[in-house]
C-alpha cells in the first residue's frame, strides 16, 4: 500500500466516523427518512450554504443549483482513476432513477480550481452527464464548499507542472427543502444508490 493511498484511506475512516457521528447526536425529532437510511440514526446540519462558478463564468449559490434532489461529488478532473469511476456511477445511478421517473440532478465540484476552469469542469460534467452541473471557483470558494460538507482534498507538490490531490470520496445527497440527508461510500453499485435516493425522493 503506498503512503497516498493509505493516508487517503485513513482519511476516509475519519471521515466516515464523522459523518456517523453527525447522524447520532442530530436534535430530538422525527426522521421522516428512517427507512430510507442503512443506519437508524438520522441526520443534522452537514452542507449549508456556497458560492462557486458555473461552466459559463457565472457566480451561483446552492440556492441556484440545488433546485431538486441533487447528488454532490467532490473531486478534480485531472483525477487519474478515482474521480472518473465515482462520477460515471453517480450519472449511472441518475440514469437508473430517469428511468423510473425520478428526477435527480448530478453535480461535480472540483477541489483543483486551479487546473479546472469554468471550461474544464463543464466539459468533464457534460460528458459524464448530459444534465450534470460543474462548479468550480476561487480557492476561497471551494475551500468553504469543502468545509460545508467536510471534505478533505491536499495537493501534492508539483513535478513539472503535474500533481495530484488526495481527496475524500463520499457523494452528498442534497433535497431543496431539507437540505443534505444522506452520503454514499464509493463501493456502492449505482443500483443500490438509485433505490435509497429514490426512497428519499418518494418520501420528501
Amino acid at each position: 500500500m503506498n503512503r497516498s493511498f493509505a493516508i487517503l484511506a485513513a482519511v476516509s475512516v475519519v471521515l466516515f466516523l464523522a459523518v456517523t457521528a453527525w447522524f447520532v447526536f442530530r436534535a430530538p425529532g422525527g426522521d421522516q427518512f428512517a427507512q430510507c437510511r442503512s443506519s437508524t440514526v438520522a441526520g443534522g446540519d452537514l452542507g449549508g450554504p456556497f458560492e462557486l462558478v458555473n461552466a459559463n463564468g457565472e457566480t451561483v449559490t446552492d440556492k441556484d443549483v440545488i433546485t431538486e434532489p441533487t447528488l454532490l461529488y467532490f473531486g478534480y478532473t485531472y483525477c487519474p482513476d478515482v474521480c472518473p469511476l465515482d462520477v460515471d456511477r453517480n450519472a449511472q445511478a441518475v440514469e437508473i432513477l430517469e428511468e423510473r421517473g425520478q428526477s435527480v440532478v448530478p453535480v461535480f465540484i472540483t477541489v483543483d480550481p486551479a487546473r479546472d476552469t469554468p471550461e474544464v469542469v463543464g466539459d468533464f460534467a457534460a460528458n459524464m452527464h448530459p444534465r450534470m452541473i460543474g462548479l468550480t471557483g476561487s480557492p476561497e470558494q471551494v475551500k468553504a464548499a469543502s468545509a460545508a460538507y467536510r471534505t478533505y482534498y491536499k495537493a501534492h507538490p508539483a513535478t513539472d507542472g503535474e500533481y495530484l490531490v488526495d481527496h475524500s470520496t463520499f457523494s452528498y445527497l442534497v433535497l431543496p427543502e431539507y437540505g443534505f440527508v444522506d452520503y454514499f461510500r464509493r463501493e456502492l453499485r449505482p443500483e443500490q444508490m438509485a433505490d435509497t435516493i429514490g426512497c428519499f425522493v418518494d418520501q420528501s
